[in-house]
């Protein structure tokens, strides 16, 4: 009986001499790699890469990306205060469905620029700034509608609101995609120049249609 529980010691110990061993081996080789790859030689590349890569591509950012968020919120708001206006004053069926697919479209838009804010420690534009842009210097400057032109819509039904919609509507895009031009040429954070070749896109092509609806295509 005693030379089997010697024999277990024995045993035990071996195991926990080798497993120090191994420990003492793989922290070798961290050490000999300069301490960055880590743990498993295979992905010392992957580990030492991956850092100096994803900010390159997905975090990095600069002014002229908060610039675009900060901005942009406010414009779609806006917009999206236009299309809800339609289904009870807009005379034609095409218009009322253009309205739906904006307010559709730039919603989820302002979720994601305003979750990029917050991310980079910046403010995101209070509700209200898209009803108070003359204070924002923004008013004129990206076809933001003014107090006047906005009541006037709200005063409108039937064709009157129809076409009032489509030539604001019309000047109001045209300043998005003058402000996603500006963000592809300037600024550095990848998905928010993505989000910009995505309006620039959309949105031209918006603007084609409301000029047909005009009549003017």
């Amino acid at each position: 009986m005693k030379r089997k529980r010697s024999l277990v010691r024995r045993t035990a110990a071996a195991v926990a001499a080798g497993a120090a061993a191994l420990t003492l081996a793989a922290c070798g080789g961290a050490d000999d790699a300069g301490g960055s790859a880590g743990h498993g030689g295979h992905n010392a590349s992957a580990s030492a890469s991956a850092p100096a890569s994803a900010p390159a591509s997905q975090g990095r950012h600069n002014a002229a990306d908060v610039a675009f968020a900060k901005g942009m919120i406010p414009h779609h708001r806006q917009a999206v205060e236009m299309a809800d206006l339609a289904p009870e004053r807009a005379g034609s069926p095409e218009v009322e469905k253009l309205a739906a697919e904006i307010k559709k479209a730039q919603d989820p838009e302002i979720r994601t620029l305003s979750g990029w804010l917050t991310s980079w420690g910046e403010e995101v534009p209070a509700d209200d700034a898209a009803m108070d842009h003359s204070t924002h210097g923004m008013e004129g400057m990206d076809g933001m509608m003014t107090d006047q032109e906005m009541r006037g819509l709200e005063d409108a039904s039937g064709e009157a609101f129809d076409t009032a919609f489509l030539e604001l509507m019309i000047k109001h895009h045209e300043g998005a995609v003058a402000m996603a031009r500006t963000e592809q040429a300037d600024g550095a954070h990848a998905p928010a120049k993505k989000m910009a070749g995505e309006i620039i896109t959309s949105q031209s092509a918006e603007i084609e249609r409301m000029n047909r609806l005009l009549g003017k295509g």
